[in-house]
């Protein structure tokens, strides 16, 4: 049985990282608020690593939960097989052009059936299925209930044209082979899910609650419909991902998975799920009916490691990677718009990547500016719940907020340099949403130009700072002090 050099084993990335400096290890901490709170916690600090939880009170030994997988540019970096960055911006950068080129590739790389696997070492079928060995955490207090899967990935199959989804859902443990799965109407897996409900027939689905972060991180973004994760995955791998078909389902998933849950949601089966919290920091949803999938087959590794993804208030265990790919995306999308002398974009974590987004650009003409400011808050990629859009100057880098905020404050005047735009793109996510008890999802939008003026550029005040050459050479000549 092959247990190294699979490209999607989540032991082998866990190696990488170790030896970089980007992992912690926790022993003994408590499944219920214990591992969310740390996690929280551990996300908030600078330079934070990932964090291996063992030793899980009233859990197996060698039973472990990760969390804080993505939350750095070095692991994000290595998540997404890139250079290793130092900055956010290199990353960005190297990032851009990569969307596209994986989805032109991703039909080259259909995955691989393969009938040998790590994920095959220990394998439960019927009533022999025991969800409950697994450590199923109680992240925060109001949740509703214990969360076995959070950064986990859905696979689902098309009735009718056999298209297999790959998508991240929450899932939710009710008993020992039954967990509860929340399907956001309107996604691929929902759309799925409906032919086959309407047709009265057993959904088919396939749950991988352990897996490389790619596995996760892919199964989260917009990839288009009828296109695969798993090729989508192979393209950024540069070689098809190794599958195996699920025995119950026929639905594949990858040899190197640590935890999968392989069974049917069968026609009104439903059960109360959540609250649970939302990538904004807030419970806007209660409990409702959620579809429940009854486990028919159990399959998990030797020491198996379940990939957790925690909502909090940002930041959080999994806003950092949306910052970053939103940030590309937006990039790619303003630049396409003709927005030129564009030098970066940050999409903050704050606002969940969405609801606050900052673009620098070095201004050629008058309204250049607003220009900038309109289309990052209207394109295709941006309009969505983007509440607040700034535009700086080259001189301001839009990830670091204390920058951002001193040139709204220094460069900005309120009266002139605020646009607003009424019921633009929302989101019912939107906790203003509840507050204002909208029967549709409108929001309102602010455009703010923090640049110069442009009129005065070549007479605005000049900035007291150190010279770019005079900081490199302080910081060489006394490198402990800075």
């Amino acid at each position: 049985m092959n247990k190294t050099g699979n490209p999607l084993d989540l032991r082998e990335w866990l190696k990488r990282i170790d030896q970089i400096g980007e992992l912690d290890h926790c022993l003994g901490a408590h499944p219920n608020l214990e591992i969310g709170a740390i996690s929280q916690l551990n996300v908030k600090k600078e330079n934070h690593k990932a964090l291996l939880f063992d030793d899980i009170v009233g859990y197996p030994k060698g039973y472990r939960v990760l969390t804080c997988s993505t939350g750095s540019k070095k692991r994000l970096a290595s998540i997404l097989r890139l250079p290793s960055p130092n900055t956010h911006q290199d990353l960005i950068e190297s990032l851009r052009d990569k969307p596209a080129e994986w989805l032109s590739k991703a039909k080259d790389f259909t995955p691989t059936p393969v009938s040998h696997g790590p994920i095959l070492e220990n394998v439960m079928q019927g009533d022999a299925v025991d969800l409950n060995q697994f450590p199923a955490v109680l992240w925060n207090k109001d949740d509703g209930g214990k969360y076995i899967g959070t950064g986990c990935s859905v696979v689902s199959q098309d009735l009718e044209s056999g298209w297999v989804n790959v998508g991240t859902y929450r899932v939710m443990l009710q008993s020992k082979n039954k967990v509860g799965l929340m399907i956001i109407p309107g996604k691929h897996a929902h759309i799925q899910h409906t032919k086959y409900m309407d047709a009265k027939k057993p959904f088919p689905v396939v749950i991988i609650l352990g897996a490389d972060p790619l596995n996760y991180l892919i199964s989260g973004i917009e990839v288009p419909f009828d296109v695969s994760e798993f090729n989508y995955i192979g393209a950024i791998l540069g070689q098809p991902v190794e599958v195996i078909q699920g025995d119950v389902t026929n639905l594949p998933f990858p040899s190197a998975a640590e935890i999968v849950l392989e069974g049917w949601v069968y026609p009104g089966d439903q059960a109360p799920e959540g609250p649970f919290g939302e990538f904004l920091g807030y419970y806007t949803s209660g409990s409702s009916l959620a579809s429940v999938v009854t486990v028919e087959k159990l399959y998990y590794r030797n020491n198996p490691i379940i990939l957790g993804s925690p909502p909090s208030k940002p930041p959080n265990d999994y806003s950092y990677s949306k910052s970053v790919m939103r940030s590309a995306l937006l990039f790619n999308s303003i630049v396409a718009a003709g927005v030129p002398n564009v030098q970066s974009v940050w999409a903050h974590e704050i606002g969940g990547s969405r609801m606050f987004n900052v673009i620098s650009i070095k201004q050629k003409y008058a309204g250049h500016a607003r220009q900038a400011g309109h289309i990052l808050s209207q394109c295709g990629v941006g309009a969505y719940m983007s509440r607040y859009s700034i535009v700086v100057d080259e001189d301001i880098d839009p990830s670091n907020l204390s920058e951002v905020m001193w040139a709204v404050a220094t460069r900005s005047d309120p009266v002139n340099d605020i646009d607003f735009i009424q019921r633009g793109v929302g989101s019912q996510s939107d906790p203003m949403s509840v507050a204002q008890t909208l029967k549709a999802p409108f929001a309102s939008k602010a455009i703010i130009d923090a640049c110069r003026p442009f009129e005065y550029l070549s007479t605005f005040p000049k900035v007291v700072d150190v010279s770019e050459d005079l900081e490199k050479h302080v910081k060489k000549k006394w490198p402990n002090l800075l």
